[in-house]
Order: C-alpha cells, then structure tokens, then sequence
C-alpha cells in the first residue's frame, strides 16, 4: 500500500533541521503541499531568523514540490493564526498539521530556573495548543484533519535533568487524549510520536556510534502514517533506528476494600496487587477509571 498524500496541505512546526525537516521533505516527495514553519532559533530558543524555513522550501521546490515558508513563533498566537491564514489564502485547506517546534534547557530540578520551566513549556506545549486552536475551525469545518503530537520517552517515562521538557512531553499526550475525543465526530485523528532521532536536540544525549543509527528519516514513516488517510487516532508510537513500538497508558484492574478495610495500612499492604498488570486495559476515556471504581463497588454489594 502507497501512501499517497497529493491534493494535501499540511504544516510541519519546526521544520527547518532534524526531524521536521525530513518531516516536510518527505511530505512534499509523496504529494503534500508544505508550510515549512521555523523560528530559526538557537537549540535553547534563543534567537532567531528565516533562513532555515526558507533553504527547506527550496529544497523542495528543486525537487519539483510546493511549499512556503514560515518564521512564526509557536509561542506567538497572533503570528500562528496569521500563518494559517496564509496557508488558506494559498492553498484553501490545512490537512495535516506536525506539532514538532521545540527547545531544550535542561538542568536538574534542583538547579533550574523558573524561567527555563516556562519558556520550555511555553514553547512546546503552548506552541502547540496555539497551532492546534488556529487549524481547528478549519479542520472541523472541511471534516478532515490530521494532528501530530511531538512527545518524548522523556515525557513517557523521564529523563534526568529534563523536568520542564518531560513535562512539556507528557502535558502534549493529555492534549491528544481529548482533541481525539472531540474531534472524532469531524475525522480529526490525533496522535502522538515520540522519536528517538540524531539531531541538534538530542547531539549530547548519545555517544557518536548511536548517533550515527539514529537518523531522523527512520522515524519519518511512523509520520507518514500517523498523518495518512487511514491514520489511526489516540496512538502513541516510538520510532527510531528502524524500530517501532506502541505506548499505551493503562489501568489495572486493581482492589476493592470494603469500608471497615479502607485504610491506608491495608492499601499498603495489598499495593501489589493495585499494581499487577494482569488483565489491564487502555480506557477509551477519562470516564474508565471511575466507572471501573463504582463497578467494584456496585458489584461487591450483590
């Protein structure tokens, strides 16, 4: 099966190095029309100007693709909304979009400023909640629409020194939870990808031999078909060096205890049995956790 992404509009956040730009590049090869949005900040976010958007578009308009660029910051809702704007007056639609913008100031907790917290949640997660609230009137209008979440086993599992960028991560899968839910009724799907690639971002977090199997394109096709026709929604896939597996955030079945038993010297004690994961299932919603609780309650009265 080819995916063929023709007639498509898609941005791609952060595009102009590293992942986005293997993103936008292989969007455009496959048909897509491409905004290729970047600050051209440094690494940290300091800085910042258009060469780095505008070099990627030219790649892709020497390859015989469509594109334009965009030096809009995430963290600007004004800028974002004016680039989707141009995006329509250009093009008509936004099909796809690739939350991918984002910075890192890593410190351990203990030595970090507040500032660094913010900014890096300002850019990631604000970023892309910004990006998301100016394409969701179009997407639900035309009832089609495409959204990737870029998260981290940072934000999955946790990373010393990587507080306000695990934070950042993990606060983007809560966004996709819910604009899946309620984007399903206008076929929006959202997803979440977490790579592990060889880029600027992550240049000091693996020795040279690693870097050189992560490279940014092996994670390219779990966007693809995160972003296709057929995408699946509510996902959250890993990729890199070849190699993809699926997170999930699962709920055991866990204990009831009964009134006279409800304390916490028993909950300590029987805290194994809260964390076994046999039989453990990946809610549909929010809703789960608390329908599984009154179940046992309901059920143990009969």
């Amino acid at each position: 099966m080819t995916l063929d992404f023709t007639g498509r509009v898609a941005i791609v956040t952060g595009a102009g190095g590293g992942l986005g730009r293997e993103h936008a590049l292989e969007l455009a090869k496959r048909g897509a029309k491409v905004v290729v949005n970047d600050l051209g900040a440094a690494r940290d976010g300091s800085g910042g100007s258009g060469f780095a958007a505008e070099a990627v578009v030219q790649e892709i308009r020497n390859a015989g693709g469509d594109a334009i660029a965009s030096a809009a910051s995430v963290t600007d809702f004004a800028a974002v909304e004016d680039m989707i704007s141009t995006t329509i007056r250009t093009w008509g639609r936004v099909d796809i979009l690739i939350n991918n913008a984002g910075i890192l100031r890593d410190k351990s907790f203990a030595k970090m400023e507040l500032d660094d917290f913010r900014t890096v949640m300002e850019v990631h997660l604000m970023g892309a909640v910004h990006c998301c609230k100016a394409v969701w009137p179009v997407m639900t209008e035309q009832k089609y629409g495409r959204i990737v979440m870029t998260t981290s086993s940072s934000g999955l599992f946790g990373n010393f020194g990587q507080s306000n960028y695990g934070a950042a991560k993990m606060a983007l899968v809560g966004l996709m939870q819910t604009l899946s839910l309620e984007g399903a009724k206008y076929d929006i799907r959202v997803n979440s990808l977490a790579p592990t690639a060889a880029t600027r971002m992550t240049e000091a977090l693996f020795p040279p031999e690693f870097l050189q199997a992560l490279q940014p394109a092996d994670v390219v096709p779990a966007m693809l078909v995160l972003t296709c026709e057929h995408a699946p929604t509510r996902q959250i896939l890993c990729a890199g060096a070849g190699g993809f597996e699926a997170a999930h955030i699962c709920l055991t079945q866990g204990i009831w205890l009964p009134q006279a038993e409800n304390t916490a010297e028993q909950l300590a004690q029987r805290l194994p049995d809260v964390q076994d994961r046999t039989q453990s299932v990946v809610p549909e919603s929010g809703l789960a956790q608390g329908q599984l609780e009154l179940g046992k309650a309901f059920n143990s009265r009969k």
